[in-house]
């Protein structure tokens, strides 16, 4: 048996010629794509107040609005991965971008609540092209260390969007109101449709998908996927890695606010400085995997992220000050950027011939977990940082199983640098 460190071999040849490095401005737009779901996510929430006001409608209603557009993220994913496979990248990012940006208007526009769940559930669906095909790009151009580089890259310029859309939101909804912010969401669908003409070239071959549409069908694609250890174990770790930060993330307002006190100025700040953790670390990830094993990166990812969630789980149970959970969340949100992109690059490389719908899966985990623990966190009333300690500590125990189904794959691979 060997370790995780390898790649499954494709049974064709590439699809593309596979690169040592990706273009930059092609890394820019990608990330980009990847980007356009938190930001469409987490500009608007703090305008939630307003849109209830403005469309005379209930919490809950207004609440549904992202959840529909988390469903439509989901459920997209799982729609564009499998079909560019069949009918390559181009032509499905390009159909997504376009009817991203033309409900990104409807949601400008929407007259009442029941409209705008609606506008946002299309936008959610049409979002999902760019964030799985992304993906797929990616691992159509590089594999090993220069596409685990890639991803990492790819998630500095997506990390931006966590950061800033939140402050943003805050400081300009008394300015600009919600319409605003989601007119801002518009404008960057417009451009990221521009983007996707002018740069975005197909990296998924004629033959290639030829080839896949006469040999073999989408049933058969997931069986070879749900065949592959690698797969799923990397799947695993990078969901329920995704998962924990989420829980994080979901209970930041209440932790940072109400438990720690602090204004909305110091929220955005110590949020933006965990982020800004992740981003850095996601940088290190990059330069080293030319010269340090990608699977070597990830575990020790692992192991400090770990670390951290069980010094946060003991601080949590010892009745601690909260505030001295800043530091093991630091540590947490940091090592995760030894994890996505190197997770990320390990799943999909160990199935070369369907990255689309090997990505698609791997997304809808990631966003449907999230949905799933998001609201967990909050069973402490707001009042503990005991269930988000929990949430976390399960989450990345379930990411070293990952790990360890991932290791235990069959040695009929070569070996990745």
């Amino acid at each position: 048996m060997r370790s995780s460190s390898t790649l499954t071999a494709p049974a064709a040849a590439p699809t593309a010629p596979r690169r040592e490095s990706l273009p930059l401005v092609l890394l820019l737009v990608l990330g980009l794509l990847s980007a356009i779901a938190p930001l469409a996510t987490d500009l608007y929430l703090p305008s939630f107040v307003q849109i209830a006001g403005d469309l005379d409608t209930s919490s809950v209603a207004v609440q549904l609005t992202l959840t529909a557009f988390l469903a439509g993220l989901t459920v997209g994913q799982l729609v564009f991965g499998p079909v560019s496979d069949r009918w390559g990248r181009r032509g499905p990012l390009l159909v997504g971008s376009a009817v991203f940006l033309l409900a990104s208007i409807a949601t400008v526009l929407a007259p009442t609540i029941g409209v705008l769940i609606a506008a946002r559930a299309v936008q959610g669906l049409a979002g999902a092209a760019g964030t799985v095909i992304a993906r797929a790009i990616i691992s159509d151009l590089a594999a090993g260390p220069p596409a685990a580089r890639a991803f990492s890259l790819m998630m500095i310029v997506g990390g931006v969007a966590p950061v800033v859309a939140p402050v943003l939101g805050g400081a300009l909804t008394d300015v600009i109101g919600w319409r605003g912010l989601l007119a801002i969401v518009m404008v960057l669908a417009a451009v990221m449709l521009v983007a996707v003409l002018l740069v975005v070239k197909e990296s998924f071959s004629t033959s290639r998908r030829s080839e896949l549409r006469a040999t073999r069908d989408q049933a058969a694609g997931l069986g070879a996927l749900l065949r592959s250890r690698a797969y799923l174990g990397h799947t695993i770790t990078f969901g329920f890695a995704f998962a924990a930060m989420m829980a994080y993330i979901s209970a930041s307002p209440f932790l940072y606010q109400e438990m720690m006190g602090f204004g909305s100025l110091g929220y955005g700040l110590a949020f933006g400085v965990n982020a800004l953790a992740l981003m850095i670390v996601s940088g290190v990830s990059a330069s080293l995997t030319s010269t340090v094993p990608v699977a070597r990166l990830l575990r020790l990812g692992l192991a400090g992220a770990s670390i951290a969630v069980a010094l946060g789980l003991a601080l949590s149970l010892s009745g601690a000050p909260v505030i001295t959970m800043t530091v093991p969340i630091f540590l947490a949100v940091a090592s995760m950027g030894l994890i996505f992109g190197n997770a990320t690059a390990l799943a999909l490389g160990a199935v070369p011939g369907s990255t689309g719908l090997a990505s698609a899966l791997l997304g809808a985990l990631q966003f449907g977990l999230a949905a799933v623990v998001s609201p967990l966190v909050g069973l402490g009333d707001g009042t503990s940082a005991l269930p988000m300690a929990l949430v976390m500590a399960v989450c990345v125990t379930v990411a070293l199983a990952g790990q360890a189904i991932a290791r235990r794959a069959r040695a009929t691979t070569t070996p990745m640098p």
